[in-house]
């Protein structure tokens, strides 16, 4: 708390009772604001000397031979006279409308103007007053401000450039075909900003066998980026050395568990399987890390959930356990595998999306080619809209009707 008599800058002045009666005509003339008045017709009647200085011209040179008005631009002089003039005979009194004046030199003054009509005695208006409030810092601030925003949007622009490019290079850039089969597969981010984990690919491997996994990277970002491409590569080159799934994944484990680093974890949930053409059908074996269930989807309409229980994380302990399994595709089978960004998404204040609800709603899907499971998984996307705050990868197989339906 400041002592009696110590000014807020620091010191001490004299007592209030100390100081000199303030002359009005002083008050007015060197106010820290414009004031001028004006008669009706606006010419000019009383102009204070700090309006001068910012205008720059003798007393003499405006009042009573000048209007306000003509220290208006072009734009503000038609701006005041259609809009300020006629507003401020209806309601008496106008403000913080920003015009700009021009200066003796020909500048421009920015200028945040206040106006009100006075009456006489009898109530009729006899002259108009105007306060002018130098309007540059507040323009310099408002420039500021567009300036630093245009900035941010160029940075934003360049970040989500940078994401996109990034992301494309973590994902294979079209599937291969696969004989006999159909394959198709999507990727939906849940922000334009930053990289997301979430990967698959499909590969082949020796005769008619094909490789293939879909998972997620815990985290978002550079680091997940980086653990993403660890990840691609790593399965590509474990399952050529050997194809079986469950060393596949383990394999993967040992180099996640020894590649962590720090802070930053480098764990994920993935499924990976061959796929063997057998006839005219095909036979999937496939090993479950942690990952959410696949759905199969059959000829007829039904569908089911394919639980690989009991598998762990991948890169969390030094040895994980994965569970693996086999099942058959019949012409006009699917499956979809997928990330959790889609079964944990929001459908409520204390709901989420489920796999069960994903089953469900793609019940009775008929036919259910792979291009006709990702694009109705799509949908279910864009209706969960903003409840979606998680990236999501989809990957579909599907063997073709025998009877051409869906090709």
């Amino acid at each position: 708390m400041r002592a009696a008599g110590e000014w807020p800058g620091g010191g001490t002045g004299p007592p209030f009772s100390a100081l000199p009666e303030e002359n009005v005509e002083d008050l007015y003339d060197n106010a820290p604001c414009g004031y001028l008045s004006t008669s009706l017709d606006g010419t000019i009647a009383k102009i204070n000397a700090t309006l001068l200085r910012w205008l720059g011209y003798e007393r003499d040179a405006l009042v009573g031979r000048r209007s306000f008005s003509d220290l208006l631009t072009v734009g503000g002089r038609i701006y005041y006279e259609t809009h300020f003039a006629p507003l401020l005979q209806m309601q008496g009194e106008l403000g913080g409308v920003a015009l700009e004046l021009k200066t003796a030199d020909g500048t421009r003054l920015p200028v945040l103007l206040t106006s009100a009509v006075k009456t006489g005695a009898d109530g009729r208006p006899h002259s108009i007053r105007t306060m002018v409030f130098d309007a540059h810092d507040r323009r310099a601030y408002e420039q500021e401000l567009l300036r630093a925003r245009e900035e941010a949007e160029l940075e934003r622009d360049r970040v989500q450039r940078l994401a996109r490019t990034l992301q494309q290079t973590l994902l294979p850039p079209a599937l291969p075909e696969v004989p006999g089969m159909e394959v198709a597969a999507y990727y939906h981010p849940a922000s334009l900003d930053q990289v997301g984990g979430d990967f698959y690919d499909l590969f082949p491997l020796s005769g008619n066998t094909w490789g293939f996994f879909l998972g997620d990277v815990s985290g978002k970002g550079e680091n997940a980026a980086v653990v993403t491409s660890l990840i691609r590569y790593t399965l590509r080159g474990a399952a050529v050395y050997d194809p079986d799934p469950a060393s596949v994944l383990a394999h993967l484990n040992t180099v996640l568990y020894q590649a962590h680093q720090g802070e930053y974890p480098r764990f994920c949930t993935v499924i990976y399987g061959n796929l063997r053409l057998d006839g005219a059908g095909a036979v999937m074996t496939v090993a479950g890390g942690g990952h959410t269930p696949a759905l199969v989807l059959r000829a007829d309409g039904t569908s089911s959930l394919l639980h690989l229980r009991g598998g762990q994380l991948v890169g969390a302990l030094e040895e994980a356990r994965f569970v693996v399994d086999e099942i058959r595709l019949e012409p006009g089978d699917a499956i979809l595998l997928y990330t959790d960004g889609l079964t944990e998404a929001r459908t409520g204040a204390d709901r989420w999306y489920s796999e069960e609800d994903l089953r469900d709603d793609l019940s009775g899907l008929v036919p259910a080619t792979a291009a006709v499971v990702i694009d109705a998984v799509n949908r279910l996307l864009e209706s969960l809209g903003d409840g979606v705050e998680d990236d999501t990868a989809l990957l579909a197989m599907s063997v073709p009707s025998q009877d051409g339906a869906g090709t």
